[in-house]
């Protein structure tokens, strides 16, 4: 008794799973709209026990400047680290042109939480075609176990016999295949990182601090390290044409970008499952014929020889 207490005392107690990253900023919107200033907010959360709030706040207390602290935040969370380097970009935008803070987070806790749950989707769409193939990929195995309990020497056959040799090479590399061919169209049906229409959303958050279109782009693009999509700079020279504010406009555009994306994924999803027949028809099953009804085969042709 005492040595399982001992074990048990031993253990590490599970670190707690992170928030989201939408989550934390949306509390840090929070926190900012009530009058707290940026420093203390990420120290209140960290107190909280959130990691990425913690790292922020220790690289800040280190001297790092707080935009880098916050772009350079790994802490596996949500969307992952990219999403640290959009809510650092965001930040640095709003900092610059003197735009609220809180409005501004608020509203990219919005944009991470639809791209977090088009995450999330998806990961449930694909879960059951990828673990489908992901069984049927032991089809070869079963069809060499099935021969050994039916009485053939499946074994003997593969490894001693010309033939069984040639079928083992050829099954295995086909095996082989379909693995490396299932694994490339199911990471070819998973959505690309980033948060779709993010261009958008930090435009918006630009152009609500008063400075001008060029301005405000010129920012984006130092932030983003990208320039804006071709389709957001028409809707910018739409907006300087029809002479109403592009906030609005970029901001909706980018709500359309993100439902468009998720539609698009689960589409994706969709035709996987279909897609995953291919290597199945191409390799999993004649893999299958190889390792074990080729044997088999062989077996019962060895047989009636040496009865002969």
């Amino acid at each position: 008794m005492s040595v399982i207490l001992s074990l048990r005392a031993r253990r590490k107690p599970a670190a707690p799973p992170a928030p989201p990253v939408a989550d934390t900023v949306l509390k840090l919107a929070v926190l900012l709209q009530a009058g707290v200033t940026p420093d203390r907010a990420w120290e209140h959360l960290a107190d909280t026990g959130d990691v990425a709030a913690r790292r922020i706040h220790e690289r800040r207390r280190s001297g790092t400047a707080l935009t880098e602290a916050i772009s350079e935040t790994e802490a596996g969370t949500g969307t992952g680290a990219g999403a640290w380097r959009d809510v650092g970009a965001a930040w640095e935008v709003a900092t610059v042109v003197g735009a609220p803070l809180a409005p501004s987070l608020r509203g990219l806790a919005g944009a991470l939480r639809d791209a977090q749950e088009a995450a999330d989707e998806v990961r449930v769409a694909l879960a059951e075609p990828t673990g489908t193939a992901r069984l049927i990929g032991w089809l070869p195995l079963l069809g060499v176990v099935l021969g050994l309990l039916l009485g053939f020497d499946t074994i003997g056959i593969l490894t001693t016999h010309p033939l069984g040799i040639a079928c083992l090479v050829a099954g295995v590399v086909l095996v082989l295949i379909a693995r490396r061919w299932t694994a490339a169209l199911a990471r070819r049906a998973r959505p690309p990182g980033g948060i779709p229409g993010l261009d958008g959303e930090l435009l918006s958050i630009a152009l609500s601090g008063g400075v001008s279109i060029d301005r405000a782009m010129s920012l984006v693009a130092a932030a983003c390290g990208a320039t804006p999509a071709p389709a957001t700079v028409s809707l910018l020279e739409l907006s300087g044409r029809a002479g109403v504010p592009a906030v609005e406009l970029l901001r909706a555009a980018a709500a359309l970008a993100r439902h468009q994306a998720r539609v698009d994924a689960r589409l994706r999803a969709a035709k996987l499952a279909t897609r995953l027949l291919v290597p199945l028809g191409v390799c999993t099953l004649p893999a299958f014929l190889l390792l074990g009804v080729g044997p088999m085969f062989l077996s019962v042709l060895s047989s009636s020889a040496l009865r002969l």
